[in-house]
């Protein structure tokens, strides 16, 4: 009797537990069939020692919780949105898994007519997410764009680095934030180690003209950088921590939080880098400093302040936002001693500030109509003082030279609006829109020291869909402009989806006006001759591009395979020539012409995917038209990054390789001789791994960057007309490695998701 009791009682617990144990279904969308293969991690939240337990679903699309108490549960399917939901003791629930573009990011706003998914956009965008600027240990633009394929990155060590698109340089690409553009070009380049990320959510590129949408610079290519939202959750508080073992200190923090349906937040910081030169040691962590050669440093130190106010809400039937964001930058740059005795030197200091302000206003006037104004002004200072320096009292005093000094400013008035339709279901949708910008320089080397700009346009496109899978997209930008005639610019995009394929090509029209530095700026020293032209005429560009995408989604792989191709012809090109005597001055004299092709593929496998691309480009030899050359140059790129991610431990790692070209060009001699100018090709190769710990709240990331030590680049060019130098190009400070820590109090968990299934 005792033994059959204790076998009853054995069934008994044995039968307890099983049925104690929570069940999940997890189903495809709209409840079609079971989800086989899902992923899905158990973390037990009751427990009085943290245990995770990581299975997949069966052929019924079901899982056994492992645990009798309060469960979390993550569920993920590759090309489906992850779920994260509470189990409490016992309960079992069923999912229903929702389709995800195979781009990471949901929805992107640049050139659209409202949020809308990078797969039914007619413009091929590119997107980069904030999980990837992270594991890049990305600090700002730069370090970024240095990673992507037709994107080529040139470093000047007191200008500031700057990007070039397709083969045409910065001047010819806008970068926005929010939709609005950044002034303060410097050598016609906006220097991108001043656009920091610490509060960027995503970057959308499109390369190729978007003068219709965003007029003037946006010839090459549109880089529009989104901020991050404010937060849903009553406050949310993150702290940022940044070092690299060449002597960079960064430290930045951001508090947000909700009251009544206004939602507020501000974020600063500091990035600190005390300067590096190919001496110096790997960890350059107090450094003695000497007053001799070695106080000149090859990459200047730079000391960046940044602070962002915002306020969003809503006012009657307006959605508002409004940001103030100021930005204050500070480079040293120490001159060597001077001969004969070394106790002298000249000492460069330049400093920028810019400070902008930004309204944005929205209206939904139904499912499909929306309304959409930017009101923004943005201030550009940026000065430059030469100090004479006794190196043995360290005292310093202004130079006397009037040309060692210089004080330029900018400002900008921006009004942007757009009407906009947007209805899956509709066989036509449009757009209409204004663009008023009014620009001011200011500035002893500017003619008469104050000159400005306006800038008046309007602009509209349309969508047609005569079929399901086809839309067709016209656009047309007419501009007023108070100091040159502006062109008229038009465009064509079409798209095209059959299968597992979209097709996208597209005409588009593109232009760059003359620059009020161009226009109006006059310089005169012992070395320099150059004034301005007032009766230069905007570069004018055409654009063809093609693309073809096709993905293949099955279970937990997807195939994506990319395809593209494009050509630039520019004309009326604005370059500096000599005009009398001595004397240059900016002229439409030449042409450029590029073109290229882009072949790419994407694995996911489960928690891993890896990318493979190349490019091949062409830049054109404006002497081929008279010499035996030929007409282009070409110079490859090749690119493969890779992400692992170990979500039972919370741990990621990534790898960012990329090989760059060498890229040949031609000029003349001082005797009139054909010579071949070129820069060299390197390889860069960044190794990351990202860890997770207090339930996200905190993330470490420990990474080494240009592993293969790529420090200067080979390089010979024409460094004047009739002149040349052959060299060295700084391209990177050598191989470093670097840490970051992140901390969230509320963790950077998507929103959860609950669905029953009845």
């Amino acid at each position: 009797m005792i033994r059959l009791g204790a076998l009853i009682l054995f069934f008994v617990g044995l039968t307890n537990t099983i049925f104690s144990q929570s069940l999940i279904e997890v189903f495809l969308p709209k409840g079609e069939r079971p989800a086989e293969g899902a992923h899905v991690q158990f973390t037990c939240l009751d427990c009085t020692k943290f245990n995770t337990k990581f299975v997949l679903t069966n052929k019924e699309g079901r899982a056994i919780n492992p645990f009798t108490k309060r469960t979390e549960v993550y569920i993920f399917l590759v090309g489906h949105k992850y779920i994260i939901d509470t189990l409490q003791g016992g309960e079992s629930k069923k999912f229903e898994l929702e389709h995800e573009s195979v781009d990471i990011n949901e929805v992107v706003v640049t050139a659209q007519y409202a949020e809308n998914s990078p797969e039914k956009a007619v413009h091929k965008i590119k997107v980069i997410d904030q999980k990837k600027i992270e594991s890049l240990g990305a600090v700002n633009l730069r370090d970024v764009l240095s990673n992507e394929t037709n994107v080529r990155i040139t470093q000047d060590n007191v200008l500031g680095s700057s990007t070039s698109v397709q083969g045409l340089s910065g001047q010819n690409v806008k970068i926005l934030i929010d939709g609005v553009p950044i002034i303060g070009r410097v050598g016609g380049n906006i220097d991108l180690s001043q656009i920091n990320l610490n509060d960027i959510e995503r970057i959308e590129i499109i390369e190729g003209p978007l003068s219709v949408e965003y007029g003037t610079n946006a010839l090459a290519g549109t880089i529009n950088l989104i901020t991050k939202k404010s937060s849903r959750k009553k406050y949310n508080l993150n702290l940022n921590t940044y070092y690299e073992t060449v002597g960079q200190y960064n430290l930045d923090g951001s508090l947000k939080f909700n009251r009544k349906g206004y939602q507020y937040s501000i974020n600063g910081g500091r990035n600190f880098f005390d300067g590096w030169n190919v001496s110096d040691p790997f960890f350059d962590i107090n450094r003695i400093k000497i007053a001799d050669s070695t106080r000149f440093n090859s990459w200047k130190p730079k000391e960046q302040n940044f602070l962002k106010v915002l306020h969003s809400g809503k006012f009657l039937k307006l959605n508002y936002r409004f940001s103030s964001d100021y930005f204050k930058e500070k480079i040293i740059n120490k001159g060597y001693p001077r001969a004969p005795y070394n106790e002298t030197a000249f000492d460069d200091f330049y400093h920028t500030n810019r400070w902008s302000n930004n309204l944005n206003i929205r209206r939904k006037f139904s499912k499909r109509a929306r309304l959409n104004m930017i009101f923004a002004y943005n201030y550009f200072r940026r000065q430059k003082n030469t100090f004479y320096t006794d190196l043995t009292t360290l005292q310093s005093n202004l130079s006397e030279n009037v040309s060692d000094q210089d004080t330029t400013l900018f400002d900008l008035f921006m009004a942007r609006g757009t009407y906009s339709t947007l209805n899956d279901s509709a066989k036509f949708n449009y757009a209409l829109g204004y663009d008023f910008n009014f620009e001011t320089g200011y500035g002893k080397r500017i003619k008469e020291k104050t000159q400005a700009i306006g800038d008046y346009a309007i602009f509209g496109s349309a969508e047609y869909k005569p079929l399901n899978k086809l839309i067709i997209r016209p656009g047309l930008r007419y501009s007023y402009n108070t100091s040159y005639k502006s062109p008229l610019i038009p465009s064509l995009n079409l798209r095209y989806n059959i299968r597992d394929w979209i097709f996208r090509t597209s005409y588009s029209s593109g232009f760059r006006a003359p620059s009020i530095k161009d226009l109006y700026f006059n310089f005169v020293d012992s070395n320099h001759d150059i004034q301005g032209n007032p009766n230069l005429t905007a570069e004018t560009s055409h654009n063809f591009s093609f693309s073809g995408v096709k993905t293949i989604v099955k279970k937990n792989k997807v195939f994506k395979m990319t395809g593209s191709g494009f050509y630039n012809n520019i004309n009326n090109l604005i370059t500096l020539a000599i005009s009398e005597g001595n004397s240059y001055s900016y002229f439409n004299l030449d042409k450029y012409k590029t073109l290229g092709a882009l072949a790419q593929i994407e694995l996911v496998i489960s928690h891993f995917k890896c990318t493979f691309s190349g490019t091949y480009t062409g830049r054109y030899n404006s002497l081929s038209e008279d010499l035996s050359i030929e007409p282009f140059s070409y110079s490859p790129e090749l690119r493969s990054n890779f992400s692992y991610d170990l979500r039972r431990y919370n741990l990621n790692f990534s790898g960012f390789y990329k090989y760059s070209g060498e890229i040949i060009g031609y000029y003349f001699d001082e005797d009139d001789e054909i010579q071949q100018n070129f820069l060299g090709d390197f390889n860069t190769l960044d190794l990351t791994a990202t860890k997770g710990l207090w339930k996200n709240k905190i993330k470490w990331t420990l990474g080494g960057k240009n592993l293969f030590n790529v420090k200067n680049i080979v390089s010979r060019g024409a460094s004047g007309v009739h002149s040349s130098s052959t060299g060295s190009v700084s391209m990177s400070w050598g191989m470093s490695v670097f840490t970051s820590i992140k901390i969230d109090l509320n963790g950077n968990r998507i929103k959860k998701t609950k669905i029953n299934i009845k």
